[in-house]
Order: structure tokens, then sequence, then C-alpha cells
């Protein structure tokens, strides 16, 4: 896959979870999806880390972007 692909694919994901707000969830939905929601987080967690680890892996550091 080309790279301006991956980023874009990133840049979707990252669109997509900005609008996830289990706060808002009654209590009873989070309870019930709270098995799924915890594998989703897992699986997240261990792919970003592991993209970074990649970075890292190549002497560059992955730093939290400055804001404007």
């Amino acid at each position: 896959m080309r790279t301006n692909e991956v980023m874009a694919r990133l840049e979707a994901a990252v669109s997509a979870l900005r609008d996830v707000d289990v706060s808002a969830w009654p209590e009873d939905t989070l309870k019930e999806q709270l098995g799924d929601l915890s594998a989703a987080l897992v699986a997240l967690d261990t792919s970003l880390s592991r993209i970074a680890e990649g970075v890292r892996s190549r002497g560059l550091r992955v730093e939290e972007p400055v804001p404007a």
C-alpha cells in the first residue's frame, strides 16, 4: 500500500475515533458493550504500539504535535 493511502487511512481512523464519546452512552449499553469495547481498545493499543515501535526502531521519535 502506498504511503499516501496509509496516511489517509490513519487520518480517517483518527477522525472516526474523535466521534466516539462513551460518556454519552447509557450505563446499560456501556455494560453490554464492555467486552467488545475492551477488545477493540486492546487491538488499537497493540496496533498503535507496533507502529510507534517501528518508527522508534529506525532511530526516530514519536512526538506530540505542538498546537498552533
